[in-house]
């Protein structure tokens, strides 16, 4: 997600609704597009705490499918969900 497109300047939506960090329980992706257009240092804090949460979460996750012997089909689970392609 590009947040400083226009297409987020009126979204008053979380950055991601499954997440659980301080930044989607507290703003919208407008109010961050706005911060980021601004050049306000809090935008580039937000996304900061939102990715590093969202990165833990996936290592979390990564962990358990290994325990499991399962991280093949949760590779591909992740990549339909987030849209990637495989080459």
């Amino acid at each position: 997600m590009v947040v400083r497109n226009q297409t987020y300047e009126r979204d008053f939506g979380t950055l991601d609704p499954e997440c659980d960090c301080y930044t989607c329980k507290n703003y919208t992706r407008a109010y961050i597009r706005h911060l980021i257009k601004a050049g306000e240092i809090l935008g580039v804090r937000l996304l900061s705490i939102h990715n590093l949460r969202f990165l833990t979460k996936l290592m979390e996750r990564v962990r358990i499918e290994i325990e499991n012997d399962n991280l093949l089909e949760f590779k591909d689970e992740f990549y339909k969900k987030y849209g990637y392609t495989k080459e």
